[in-house]
Formats: C-alpha cells, structure tokens, sequence
C-alpha cells in the first residue's frame, strides 16, 4: 500500500521526529510511504531539525513556508506538492505532527481502503497520552445550550477563563458524552480535527481542505464542506493511535490561542445560527 503523511511543523520539530520514526516503524517495509512537512516558518534551530530528518529519509519532503499561514491552509500546501509530484499516491494520513503511530497502523489503514472507496474522510479513534478518547468528536450536533456557552466564551477572555474554571468542577455533569461512543463504528458529523484519513472519494469531490480560518474550527469546516456535498465523515474505533495533545500548540501563549479560536468562531457563527 502506498500512504501519504502530511503534517504542520511550527517550533515543535521534536514531535515531528517522533511522528515520522513511529509511521516509519509502522511501514516496516511492507508498506510505500511519502511524507511531507510543512514547517510555517519556525525558527532556525526547528527548521534544521527538519532538514536534517528530509536528510535521513528519501521519501519525506520538508516545506519551508515563508509566512505562518496556519493549519489546514497549511496541510493544503502539502496536499497541493503531494499530488504535484506524487500523483500515485491516493490514501493521506493529514494533521498534527504530534502524534504517536502504533506498529500495526499501516497494515490496519489498508484494512479500511474499501470504507474510504464510500467515504470521503475517516476519523480514528484518537487517545491522548492519559487514555481519554477524543473521537467521535460530535456524532450528531451542538445542543443550543452549548452554543450559548461558546458565545459567552469568545465574547470575553476574562470570562473565558471563568467558563473554563467552571467546567473543571461540572465536567462530570456537563461534558459532552459523544466520545463515550469510541468503541462504536459509525458515520458522524465531525471527527477530531488532529488527524484524518483521505482517500480517492474525497478528490473525486474537492481539491484540498476548506481552510477559511487560521487556526481552529477545523472540524466544523470539514464537516460543512462535506456535507454540502451529502456527505459524512466516517469514525471507526479499528485504526488507533496516540495524540500527545496540545504538542503542536505548545509554543503558541493562551491567549492567542483563544483569540485564534475566537476568529474561528465569528467565521462559524455565519453558518450556525443559535436561533433562527
């Protein structure tokens, strides 16, 4: 089989490493791979990191971006040069560098090349490195209570980081209960958006990623532009692997995360109405 990983790199080359030894072990030379690493512009002791590991390997290629153009628009770079110059290649792992790929990854994915024949996406059972289960990510919708909540979250940082403070004491309460259901195979409405499997369905209908945002929101974004299509995403609990989460935002200050989320969800709320 012959698999496609794209990734974003931004001052964290480590967790790139360890990504791409972990899918190399997985391969374990019964499988062709190629790699690409889109580095969005870290700084230079990171970006020798990755020359040196496009160095080692033949088949990873490193993009060196001249501007942070952020994360799904950046995937679409990798997506654009793999199909460039590698147009044989039909099944992608895309997302985070930070993840961990189990032995029988490779060997598990081609298992599900007749799953991505029928859908344009697939969404593996996610574990981040203290076992929680961070897929299905929403399997049906956003109750409107919850919504309102998102409102009041990026309407304010200060009040942000009340909410957030409140949700660690109600957590048992309030939580959502979707990814309960990791052990259940079925079509969803967003997977999670560290990590994705694409195959020949999903370029019979786009070119690359919807990417209207910089950062965050990429799951509702994928969902939208497949079901504008009539489509879903799929989530199987078979493929598994790790997300050391939040390794690839470890560098980027709270706030600017929350202020890249909440540019985010101004871009969502032109599609997703609370009322009305």
């Amino acid at each position: 089989m012959q698999i496609g990983y794209i990734c974003t790199n931004y001052n964290n080359s480590h967790f790139t490493v360890n990504a791409v030894r972990s899918l190399v072990a997985s391969a374990a030379g019964n499988h062709e791979l190629r790699i690409v690493i889109v580095d969005n512009l870290s700084s230079p002791e990171h970006r020798h990191t990755l020359a040196k590991l496009g160095q080692e390997f033949s088949y990873v290629d490193v993009l060196f971006n001249d501007e942070n153009v952020g994360y799904f628009s950046g995937l679409n770079c990798g997506i654009r040069h793999m199909r460039q110059h590698h147009p044989e290649i039909m099944h992608f792992v895309i997302g985070n560098n930070d993840l961990l790929f189990p032995i029988d990854f490779c060997s598990k994915f081609e298992k599900h090349l007749s799953l991505l024949a029928t859908y344009p996406v697939i969404s593996p059972d996610i574990v981040t490195l203290d076992g929680e289960h961070q897929n299905p990510h929403v399997i049906k919708s956003i109750s409107r209570t919850r919504e309102i909540i998102y409102d009041l979250y990026y309407s304010n940082y200060f009040l942000a980081q009340a909410i957030i403070w409140a949700a660690r004491f109600s957590h048992p309460l309030t939580d959502r209960k979707d990814e309960r259901q990791h052990q259940t195979a079925q079509s969803i409405y967003q997977g999670h958006g560290s990590c994705y499997l694409i195959g020949p369905k999903f370029f019979d209908l786009f070119e690359e990623l919807w990417a209207p945002t910089f950062l965050m929101g990429e799951e509702y974004f994928l969902s939208k532009q497949l079901s504008d299509r009539g489509m879903r995403t799929y989530y199987t609990p078979s493929i598994s692997l790790t997300h050391c989460c939040h390794g690839s935002l470890c560098s980027v200050p709270n706030k600017k995360l929350w202020e890249f989320a909440r540019q985010a969800h101004r871009e969502y709320r032109k599609y997703v109405k609370v009322f009305g």
